[in-house]
């Protein structure tokens, strides 16, 4: 991907990098750490995600394939670039019991199926919806934010044993989600580091 990165980016991942040292991460786990602190300027990022590389190098290479990216909200959607992305919440209806925010993840499995990458970055629900399906995901950035069902669902999905990016905190949100993913995207394939 040719992606031109403007100084004022440039400039603000140097005075991250004065500020933290990320040089210990793993690439892939680094891109994602730094790409998420540069979004919401908070250290704390830092300490407080929890990933794993082997999970992340096999979900950038299905990214890097063409494998579906689904949201849970616009704008996660919106945050990601030079991505086409699923969000359903338009079509979703609230019930006995359900959220409009897991409905639309119903209707989303129902349109891709296995092997997506699922970015949620706003409803717990959505991602506590998400694990009650055989969504056989490529990654699960699992990001909500709050102070209801956030920290509970993103425990839920470290559990679960599915690939996943998640934190410990009530932190979270739709850029910091659309981050995480953006770092996939951003990094280069190895074809393209031979270039």
């Amino acid at each position: 991907m040719n992606r031109v990165v403007h100084p004022i980016e440039e400039e603000s991942y140097r005075r991250l990098r004065a500020r933290l040292d990320t040089s210990h991460f793993p690439p892939l786990t680094r891109a994602v750490v730094e790409r998420v602190i540069h979004s919401a300027a908070d250290l704390d990022y830092a300490t407080d995600l929890v990933m794993d590389e082997a999970d992340l190098e096999k979900a950038h290479a299905a990214l890097h394939a063409g494998a579906p990216v689904v949201v849970d909200v616009a704008m996660v959607g919106a945050g990601i670039t030079r991505r086409e992305t699923v969000c359903r919440l338009r079509d979703a209806e609230s019930g006995p019991g359900l959220t409009r925010s897991a409905h639309a993840i119903r209707l989303a499995h129902e349109q891709v199926g296995p092997g997506a990458l699922w970015v949620i970055g706003n409803a717990p629900t959505a991602l506590e919806e998400l694990l009650t399906l055989d969504a056989d995901p490529a990654l699960v950035i699992g990001l909500p934010v709050g102070f209801v069902g956030a920290v509970e669902s993103k425990a839920a999905l470290r559990e679960s044993g599915l690939p996943a990016v998640s934190n410990v905190s009530e932190k979270g949100g739709s850029a910091v989600a659309a981050a995480a993913l953006n770092a996939l995207l951003y990094h280069p394939t190895s074809a393209e580091e031979k270039l």
